[in-house]
């Protein structure tokens, strides 16, 4: 078991690390960076447990009595939190930094989560000397934790429920399962932008639409988390802009009606929220297909399937066919 100056220490390098990932040169410290990465911090922590959304739940509670107050409540305006891939951007380097963490945790995890609350303690409080009301705070860090654990149970029950129900019963390939999170995740991106079939959008094979960029890179980072080469081979053959959109269409009938309803369930009603979980496990069928030292599908081949499948969908409903 750690001394109280091991613990000291452990708590401090945590404490530095989110400092310098949020500092910005010129302008201090980003709170809402702060609040991301926290959020990714307690998700991770709660993940530790059986039941890792009661788990969040309780952590919620202890926090209330250690902050002396409840969340601010009412609708929060489209504006207070950030848009979905960086969230789970920073959400993610959160929980990258919780892992590290108790790797170098002696004690147990009861422990450790008392740990946390207390450093998301002090950062709240300390936000109040520059005019940001704890409740505030408390509730932005609980609505970014929330939609970090959501997009990770998304992201593992979608790709556990194509292996499952498509690969395991209908013989779908692990390159058709690939295909089809990352075509689904294109579709959702589309509807989310408002986009109709012959819209008029600027795409092409080297020029990629920002919010399409966005949650490729959501795609791409999760699979390098768990495995996969980084790489510069992503795009590697992907259609010029002049030649017709080809959408796994067959892939996406019969994937998306089964990921809408698991959206439901889940009470995920963000087009935008469903996009980036859809990348989450389309990259995690990434790993499993393409990552280990025996991979089934090499991945310069399973890299731009999957960046073929998304931009391609994409590309079909965004860009007027002759």
């Amino acid at each position: 078991m750690y001394n109280l100056s091991e613990k000291t220490e452990v708590a401090s390098r945590l404490h530095t690390s989110i400092m310098n990932i949020a500092a910005r040169p010129g302008k201090g410290l980003d709170v809402m960076v702060v609040i991301q990465l926290l959020s990714g911090v307690l998700v991770e922590s709660a993940f530790f447990f059986e039941n890792p959304d009661q788990s969040l739940e309780a952590e919620f509670d202890k926090l209330s009595l250690m902050l002396e107050t409840e969340p601010w409540e009412g609708p929060l305006p489209e504006w207070a939190l950030p848009p979905p891939h960086i969230l789970d951007l920073n959400s993610e380097r959160g929980r990258e930094l919780a892992r590290h963490t108790i790797e170098n945790w002696h004690d147990c995890e009861f422990a450790y989560v008392d740990f946390i609350l207390f450093l998301v303690q002090n950062f709240i409080t300390s936000w109040e000397d520059e005019g940001i009301p704890r409740e505030e705070s408390f509730r932005l860090l609980i609505e970014g934790a929330l939609r970090c654990m959501a997009f990770e149970v998304a992201a593992q029950e979608l790709c556990d429920l194509v292996i499952e129900r498509k690969i395991g019963f209908e013989g779908w390939s692990l390159a058709d399962g690939i295909s089809a999170l990352s075509a689904v995740a294109g579709q959702r991106l589309a509807h989310a932008l408002g986009i109709v079939p012959g819209a008029q959008v600027n795409f092409g094979a080297q020029d990629f639409p920002q919010h399409l960029d966005n949650v490729v890179y959501v795609m791409t980072q999760e699979a390098v988390r768990l495995g996969i080469p980084a790489g510069s081979d992503w795009r590697l053959g992907l259609a010029a802009n002049d030649c017709p959109a080809d959408a796994p269409e067959h892939l996406i009938e019969s994937v998306s009606p089964m990921c809408l309803s698991f959206f439901k369930v889940l009470n995920m009603d963000s087009a935008e929220d469903q996009a980036v979980s859809l990348a989450k496990a389309a990259g995690r069928m990434l790993a499993v297909a393409a990552g280990g030292d025996l991979p089934e599908m090499a991945p310069e081949i399973a890299k731009p399937l999957a960046m073929a499948a998304m931009t391609e969908t994409y590309k079909s409903l965004s860009v007027q066919q002759p």
